[in-house]
């Protein structure tokens, strides 16, 4: 409260502070109501001063009324204690109503009215969106209010040069022309305030801020492009956003009233109000009046506002797993894990949300007891372009699974995060040349796609009559000029490439036809990179295994469930036969001795057999048992009728024979069960040895183990991309090398399949 310099004592006027109304019951007490909750003041003299706090009176005043006989000292000692509980103060020289709005944020009224008083604001309207509502709203709040404009794409910005704040509205947020606003406020420093005050969901916010941080407007388009594919892909097709004009849902009552809370949050930043949610998209869906703050972070690497060679320089870095000593506490069902999945969850929370957010919602997936499965948004993976692109990324979403709710959740929001970082953004470090120029450090990428020439020959038919992820790719040119990015062998202590549209979902196509894809084999993500690079590991030998299995069709011993004594997999065992379902397990593992298993599931209710699978590599057996089942479980609820799969390989196999096409999906009746004391080798106390024993494991096979860290700066959860050339993959890949050669070199096949004699049903998972 001000002080007299002279007297010391409390200056001018007093009065309730704002939001505060009077009521004196005598003898009882004096009751002071606010918005949320009342006070009440109790004594005589507390009662014989409230009515002199009405405005009128000052600190000598009040001493010389002398309320209920109170001598002066004691009439400033109980002003003072009421000053120190907040209750009084200067009188306010705005409107009642508006001097309480004030008070309620924690402002001074009179300093507030002030500022606002003070402060230029400029309307801009983007594209189709109407400035004139809510220039009049911000008149309204006492803001000097410039001339609205409106901004068309490509046309220069006119911003008034005297202008404290703008406020841009806009149909949409990803509108054509908010990167020119942008550009324009960060040239001149100024903050902007974007606002979608019309729709059946009103958006407000953040204020954007150059130079402090906070994010800016690259950084939320970054995130809303990604929730937003099956549109992108739509609006590509039909020339741009610029081609749509999109319906626009509004009455007046509610124009006025979203003009008014942009206008609302114009002034109170005009007043000093700052907080968080200034930081945030505030959305509204007016039909159900659900609101909700979605916090903006600003990303690291973001061209605009961040360090956009952050992503390059990580790649260039020597990837060398350093020691983490696992927790016990942290070794659950489905891994050995460094970090657990609770401390996973609170540690990426924050990238959970529909606007700002990586992953809109984790979803559970009705199934069975026991069966924890999750959904977790659109899967970068999924391959294809234009309408079938954008199919595919509505069908195809990411997906977690566990022996438990919490691992299942943690599992599903890493894999949405892990394809998030291996999608190409334009930041990856990139190599331009030939393979030819590049021979000596560059893999062939033959060498890892692995089509056979014949596959070549036959590819139009061949990818006109099955799906996507069974794809054959044009002939790589060895001559012509590529898109190159750097990976680290850990086997030989150095730099090697692969082609860029191999390593990241998405890059751009180097020719009209693709000679290189991406796939997911080998992505993995972990508490810490050496979790990432071990689980992505593990993940190639498990593909490699299967397709060994697979494509050769050779019969294998089944697992002994009752030896390995899994209390997990005992209860789903007992749940699968009421869901007119039976499953047993195979033992797979490959020459690598990585225990790698097969779960097999069938109808027995009469009808299409309907064989699923799922599919589990650990260095601890009873963990690559318990991946199996999970997988199973988790690709079961696809398991329905053929048509829901939108894959003709699938469709295909769903309608077949089932177990009827061959011994290879039942265990081997002439061979004991697999046991746990089958595989003695396990885990060690280390992640980083673990990725050296594997490395080991590759090298004595006369294979190179090659790491990209995709970590993401603005994401933080460690994620990197394992490439083993020569290993095998899931999909219909026939090139000769291991496929033919370890059936034979194992014993399981006296003589190479024949390429005709192939499964002819590739595998679609």
């Amino acid at each position: 409260m001000p002080q007299d310099p002279e007297t010391g004592g409390l200056r001018g006027p007093l009065a309730f502070k704002a939001g505060l109304h009077a009521r004196t019951v005598p003898g009882q007490a004096v009751y002071l109501f606010s918005e949320h909750r009342v006070t009440a003041l109790r004594g005589r003299h507390v009662e014989a001063l409230a009515p002199l706090l009405d405005g009128t009176h000052d600190l000598a005043a009040l001493q010389r009324a002398a309320p209920a006989g109170l001598a002066p000292d004691r009439v400033a000692e109980l002003v003072a204690r009421l000053d120190r509980a907040g209750l009084i103060g200067p009188a306010p020289q705005a409107p009642p109503e508006r001097a309480a709005f004030w008070e309620a944020g924690g402002a001074d009224p009179a300093a507030a009215e002030r500022s606002v008083a003070g402060t230029a604001v400029q309307p801009v309207a983007v594209g189709t969106a109407d400035a004139e509502g809510t220039a009049s709203a911000l008149a309204d709040t006492g803001l000097g209010v410039r001339e609205p404009v409106r901004h068309a794409p490509g046309s220069p910005l006119r911003l008034a040069p005297d202008a404290d704040l703008t406020v841009v509205l806009c149909t949409d947020y990803l509108a054509p022309g908010l990167d020119e606003v942008d550009a324009a406020h960060r040239e001149r420093g100024r903050p902007w305030l974007l606002a979608r005050p019309t729709g059946a969901v009103m958006w407000i916010g953040p204020v954007f801020t150059p130079g402090e941080g906070g994010g800016c407007w690259h950084c939320l388009a970054h995130r809303l492009r990604f929730h937003r594919q099956g549109e992108l892909h739509a609006l590509e097709a039909v020339g741009g956003a610029g081609r749509v004009d999109r319906p626009r849902a509004a009455v007046p009552a509610l124009t006025a009233a979203g003009a008014g809370l942009v206008a609302t949050e114009a002034a109170k930043w005009a007043a000093g109000h700052r907080g968080s949610w200034q930081r945030s998209v505030w959305t509204m869906d007016t039909i159900t009046l659900e609101a909700r703050l979605h916090p903006l972070h600003a990303r690291p690497q973001c061209p605009a506002c961040g360090d956009p060679s952050l992503v390059r320089a990580q790649a260039q870095r020597p990837v060398r797993p350093r020691p983490h000593p696992r927790s016990r506490e942290a070794e659950e069902g489905t891994g050995h894990r460094t970090v657990s999945s609770r401390e996973v969850l609170d540690a990426y929370a924050h990238l959970i949300g529909p606007v700002t957010g990586l992953v809109k919602e984790l979803t559970p997936v009705e199934g069975p007891p026991g069966t924890h499965t999750y959904r977790s948004g659109p899967n970068a993976a999924a391959p294809g372009t234009g309408v079938d692109g954008m199919r595919a990324v509505l069908r195809v979403e990411n997906g977690g699974k566990g022996t438990t709710d919490e691992q299942a959740r943690a599992s599903a929001l890493c894999e949405a995060l892990e394809r998030r970082s291996g999608t190409y953004h334009g930041d990856e470090e990139r190599i331009r040349g030939s393979y030819t120029e590049f021979a000596g450090t560059a893999v062939h990428p033959a060498d890892c796609l692995l089509y056979d020439p014949r596959q070549y020959a036959g590819r139009e038919r061949w990818n006109a009559e099955h799906g996507a992820f069974q794809f054959v790719c044009a002939p790589f040119d060895e001559d012509a000029a590529t898109d190159w990015t750097p990976l680290w062998s850990l086997t030989e202590e150095r730099r090697r490439l692969l082609p860029t549209a191999m390593l990241y979902f998405g890059a751009p196509a180097e020719r009209a036809e693709p000679v290189v894809t991406a796939d997911s084999n080998g992505c993995a993500a972990g508490a810490l990179l050496e979790d990432a690079v071990l689980q992505g590991a593990l993940e190639v030998v498990e593909r490699d295994a299967v397709a060994l299995w697979w494509y050769n069709r050779t019969v294998h011993p089944g697992v002994d469930l009752d030896a390995f004594a899994d209390p997990w997999v005992d209860r789903m065992r007992g749940v699968y036969p009421g869901l007119g379902r039976e499953f047993w397990v195979l033992d797979v593992t490959s020459d690598l001795g990585v225990p790698t298993m097969a779960a097999v599931t069938r109808r027995t209710d009469g009808g299409p057999e309907e064989v699923m699978f799922g599919f589990g590599a650990h260095l601890d057996a009873r963990v690559a048992l318990r991946r199996a089942v999970a997988e199973m479980n988790q690709l079961l609820g696809a398991a329905g009728p053929a048509t829901d799969w939108g894959d003709p390989d699938a469709d295909r196999w769903l309608r077949g024979p089932g177990t009827a096409a061959g011994a290879y999906l039942l265990p081997d009746p002439d061979r004991p069960p697999s046991a746990p004391g089958d595989h003695p080798s396990g885990p060690g106390d280390d992640a980083a040895a673990d990725v050296l024993d594997l490395r080991d494991r590759f090298a004595a096979r006369g294979l190179d183990m090659l790491v990209l860290d995709q970590t993401r700066p603005d994401i933080g959860l460690p994620v990197a991309k394992v490439v083993v050339p020569g290993m095998r993959g899931m999909w219909a890949r026939y090139a000769p090398g291991r496929l033919f050669d370890v059936p034979v070199e194992l014993g399981r096949l006296p003589a190479p399949t024949a390429y005709a004699d192939l499964n002819p049903y590739p595998l679609f998972l």
